[in-house]
């Protein structure tokens, strides 16, 4: 029997596969039609198919030689056509996507346009794609270099992340999350702030001033002595010896009514890019250090500061940065210009007053938003004040002597004068302490044989009979007399007074110190000497100033423009 011929291309069909997967693969990758690879692909396969079956039919049955004949010239053409598609197939991967829609376009509309059949449409089109690629090498290299773009292809191919319908859905949830947390945030904050933009309620028909000193171990001191950084040794009693703290722990009780607990935060709110200045002696002094004590509190550490001897000298500035606000103090015993104006070196013999000059102080005070101003304990050092005839300026040095009480009125009416004149009562709430009394006389008590307020650890609370500490009440009196007269600012009188007459037990004594250095042991065995019967211990007494300030502040109606 005779042998039956094989196929042409028996013999690399794997490698037709492999080659057209290829060129499949390359079209897909740079964007080729694929419709038109498959269909080049099928009609190559189809015409393979019947090539096969052509052979078969010829090699089992023996066919007349005019059928033989007849059959010929069908076969020739799919032999070309094999042949042409063959090479076609080994250089589409290599050629990529031109090579591809050039080869396989070109041919297919020229046959489309002249209405051949589709055998001869393939037949061109692998004729072709054979001529462009007469260079391309023998079959073998064809089929190896074939096998090199599949891998690169492989390497090439990177997994995109799947995008599911729902993507859209949820980053819109998302966006909405973060949206409703901001806004929940805002409306905490709000709420926040809103809660400290209250205001403190305090009947207007109440004395603040007429009550009693209560013992409440519960409620006092506002703050430990040990807490405030800012304090200076001058009143921390308790670092400087002092044994007993019930002087701390003494709160103020008004008859008819309550006094508001101070809030350091609703205070530091109202202060808010805001100034709030002591202007004075070493007792408004000593109530401003109170006064940064109660703020200080609930401020976190590195956003406080405190700067001492600025303004030339006269100012010590403490700063709370996160509301922009400052609680000043300056320096001024007398208000009005003096020989006693150096805030480090005061301790002169003769104290000379410029009783009509006050521009050179007051300069500072403009702009500043609360201001508390006193003037008392300067006053007592003579019966009679010297007061300079002309100018500090122009080293004039001649004075007269003038009762007391005639010039410190004198010396009040020079800074109403300029208060009515200079400050904007819209902007700026004027306070004037009343007189920060002495404790000297300890038969003033009851206390025969006492020293000053040396060793006292209670508050006056026999008041069966009139109490004479000998605090000038004719300087109390001109006050009162002057501060009505101001026609456009009110200045509200903190009357401090009386309440703190009760206090003998609250000064520093001699837990303090003396020309800028701690009493030694044996100087504190000195109270007849040493001890300081005029400054009070902080915490402290001055705490309760403070509380009356806060009350006035706090009680006041927010501006419409906060």
């Amino acid at each position: 029997m005779q042998q039956r011929r094989k196929s042409v291309f028996a013999s690399a069909p794997f490698a037709m596969k492999q080659a057209a997967l290829g060129a499949g693969v390359a079209a897909r990758k740079n964007g080729a039609p694929l419709s038109l690879a498959a269909l080049v692909f099928a009609l190559f396969v189809f015409a393979t198919f019947l090539y096969n079956e052509d052979i078969k039919s010829i090699t089992d049955f023996q066919f007349g030689a005019a059928a033989i004949r007849a059959k010929a010239p069908d076969l020739h053409l799919l032999q070309e056509a094999e042949a042409a598609a063959h090479a076609a197939v080994n250089t589409l991967a290599k050629r990529g996507e031109e090579v591809i829609v050039r080869a396989l376009d070109a041919p297919l509309q020229a046959a489309a346009a002249n209405g051949t059949g589709t055998a001869e449409a393939t037949a061109a089109t692998a004729k072709a794609n054979a001529n462009a690629n007469a260079n391309s090498g023998n079959a073998g290299a064809g089929a190896g270099a074939e096998k090199v773009d599949e891998g690169q292809e492989k390497d090439r191919d990177v997994t995109m992340p799947t995008v599911t319908d729902g993507g859209g859905a949820d980053e819109a949830r998302l966006r909405a999350d973060e949206e409703a947390a901001e806004k929940a945030s805002t409306a905490k904050a709000a709420a926040a702030t809103a809660a400290l933009r209250t205001v403190v309620s305090v009947p207007e028909t109440c004395d603040l001033y007429r009550g009693n000193w209560v013992y409440d171990e519960v409620n006092a001191p506002v703050y430990k002595e040990g807490e405030c950084e800012f304090l200076t040794e001058q009143v921390t009693c308790m670092r400087n010896g002092r044994r007993d703290d019930s002087y701390q722990k003494w709160r103020w009780q008004p008859t008819d009514c309550d006094l508001p607990r101070f809030d350091a935060r609703l205070l530091l709110e109202r202060l808010r890019n805001k100034r709030l200045m002591f202007v004075g002696d070493s007792l408004n002094r000593n109530q401003w250090e109170s006064m940064v004590c109660l703020v200080q509190s609930v401020i976190p550490a590195g956003q406080k500061t405190l700067t001492k001897y600025v303004n030339g000298g006269n100012s010590n500035v403490f700063y709370a940065h996160a509301y922009n606000a400052t609680v000043e103090f300056y320096w001024a015993p007398f208000l009005v210009e003096s020989n006693s104006d150096n805030p480090k070196v005061h301790s002169v013999p003769d104290r000379v007053i410029q009783w009509h000059a006050i521009a050179k102080h007051a300069r500072n005070w403009v702009g500043v938003d609360y201001l508390i101003f006193n003037t008392y304990i300067w006053w007592l050092n003579t019966l009679d004040m010297k007061v300079l005839k002309g100018s500090f300026d122009k080293g004039d040095t001649e004075y007269v002597e003038v009762d007391r009480p005639l010039a410190y009125k004198e010396v009040l009416k020079t800074w109403a004068k300029w208060v009515d004149r200079n400050i904007d009562p819209n902007r700026t709430t004027v306070f004037f302490m009343g007189m920060s009394p002495n404790h000297i006389t300890p038969e003033a008590w009851g206390n025969q044989g006492g020293i000053k307020c040396a060793m006292e650890t209670l508050p006056i609370t026999n008041r069966s009979t009139s109490l004479d500490v000998g605090t000038d009440w004719r300087l109390y009196a001109g006050a009162q007399e002057v501060l009505p007269t101001l026609r456009r600012v009110p200045v509200h009188f903190v009357d401090i007074t009386a309440l703190s007459e009760l206090r003998k037990d609250a000064h520093t004594s001699v837990h303090t110190l003396r020309q800028g250095k701690l009493l030694t042991p044996e100087q504190q065995a000195d109270p007849k000497t040493y001890a300081d019967c005029i400054h009070w211990c902080l915490p402290g007494l001055p705490d309760t100033w403070n509380q009356f300030l806060y009350a006035r502040i706090a009680s006041s109606p927010w501006p419409a423009d906060q």
